[in-house]
């Protein structure tokens, strides 16, 4: 590890700052890789697996640490619990590591950070682990079994089992665990597909085609995105392979006007407008300034002449906007259940009064909306969550308010079914007014 800081002490504060402050581990993780460039690759890799993998397994490491320690993990002082979670974590699923190191770091940061009294607790503690981590006793029950082994909380396996059943929850939870392929889609504006694809594998890239959308690759064996020339001239957009799936849905035909009612940070907005190969509108709306400017830098980053960025709320109804639109674009706020894959602490935040409060919201922002439809026009309804209320109910709730609307096609993905995150897509079809 390099010497100038200590790379476990980065994937400690980055762990605080995500459990015991509510920051998000992506965005904290981006921050640190973003301060900390000159890292050698292996410690990037190290940093990133640490702290990924513990937020991960975190319910798991909290069992594992309750079943041995006489303190308990909620009893224990914040510093303390998230260093023995990240130990455990070590010691349990990176082999690499010795067991003897995981411990003697473990001291040592301990006694760096002001516990030195506590070093005999976090050694003993560890040790122990270290001599039985093979074999550690599961909860029988089914679903709190599921919960500990796939470190996902319980109400989340229940819904699912109740939703789905117990095989295809097994599907979904084990999905999550699933190397995730870091998806991009070709800025066809500015590139063709091949001629991505031949300046990909020129910078030495790793790059696997789509077998169903031919502009969409996965890639790997690069350090720095930022570093590649590919992606500081624009020629590609990094987007889930399921996201890309809105554009396709919504199907623009050229010279369409187009509304996406919250669009941040744009992905979807701009794959729009170039599949309208330049004619017809894309107006990208979001609520604060902070997310238009996001949705501003794609638009300038993508070179797109049909797209605008608007800063409105969704829930409150623009009257200059009422039969504007050919295509509607409802890609709303969610639960995010889909993505924690990527996104891993999101099951530690979300709670089921949260996910009604989205419902309700989702409700809200739908209502407010669906005017800026014309006859004939669609409306895409999506969320990259994986939750009944949220998507299918949401679906069946509209048609029966709006019965000018007729379904198209509704599609849940699952993870663990494709390489891809958790989405819902539904395309509806507005009639005439009855």
């Amino acid at each position: 590890m390099a010497d100038s800081v200590s790379v476990r002490e980065l994937a400690l504060e980055i762990l605080i700052e995500v459990n015991e402050h509510g920051q998000y581990s992506h965005l904290m993780l981006r921050d640190v890789l973003d301060k900390y460039q000159y890292l050698e690759k292996t410690e990037r890799a190290f940093l990133t697996r640490l702290v990924e993998g513990t937020l991960e397994r975190q319910i798991e490491m909290d069992y594992i640490l309750d079943s041995f320690s006489k303190v308990k993990v909620r009893k224990m002082k914040p510093l303390i619990r998230n260093l023995l979670r990240m130990s455990v974590y070590q010691l349990k699923y990176m082999d690499k590591v010795p067991d003897s190191a995981v411990c003697n770091e473990a001291v040592k940061l301990a006694g760096k950070r002001g516990f030195r009294q506590l070093s005999g607790f976090v050694n003993g503690v560890l040790r122990n682990i270290a001599r039985q981590k093979d074999h550690i006793s599961y909860p029988k029950e089914k679903t709190e079994n599921y919960s500990v082994r796939y470190s996902i909380p319980k109400w989340m396996v229940e819904m699912w089992m109740e939703d789905y059943g117990e095989e295809k929850t097994k599907v979904i939870l084990e999905g999550f665990f699933k190397e995730k392929s870091l998806w991009i889609r070709t800025n066809l504006t500015a590139v063709s597909p091949d001629e991505l694809y031949r300046e990909l594998v020129a910078e030495g890239i790793t790059v696997e085609r789509s077998k169903t959308l031919d502009y969409a690759f996965a890639i790997s064996g690069f350090d720095h995105l930022s570093g590649l020339l590919s992606f500081q001239k624009g020629l590609f957009y990094v987007q889930d392979i399921s996201s890309m799936m809105v554009a396709e849905t919504a199907a623009p035909k050229e010279g369409d006007y187009v509304i996406d009612v919250c669009a941040a940070p744009g992905g979807k907005s701009t794959h729009i407008a170039e599949k309208l190969k330049g004619t017809g509108m894309v107006e990208a709306r979001d609520l604060t300034e902070y997310k238009v400017s996001l949705i501003e830098e794609n638009i300038e980053r993508h070179r797109l002449k049909n797209m605008k960025a608007v800063c409105m709320d969704a829930t409150v109804v623009d009257e200059a906007s009422v039969g504007k639109a050919d295509i509607l674009v409802c890609d709303l706020p969610c639960s995010g259940l889909g993505v924690m894959g990527k996104k891993t602490d999101i099951r530690y935040k979300m709670t089921p009064e949260k996910q009604k409060d989205l419902v309700e919201l989702q409700r809200e922002i739908l209502s407010a909306v669906e005017g800026y439809l014309k006859d004939g026009g669609t409306l895409v309804y999506s969320t990259c969550t994986i939750h009944k209320q949220e998507n299918e109910e949401n679906v069946k709730w509209f048609l029966e308010k709006y019965p000018q609307y007729s379904l198209v096609s509704m599609e849940q993905m699952l993870p663990g079914e494709t390489s891809a995150d958790g989405f819902f897509i539904a395309r509806l079809l507005k009639n005439k007014e009855c």
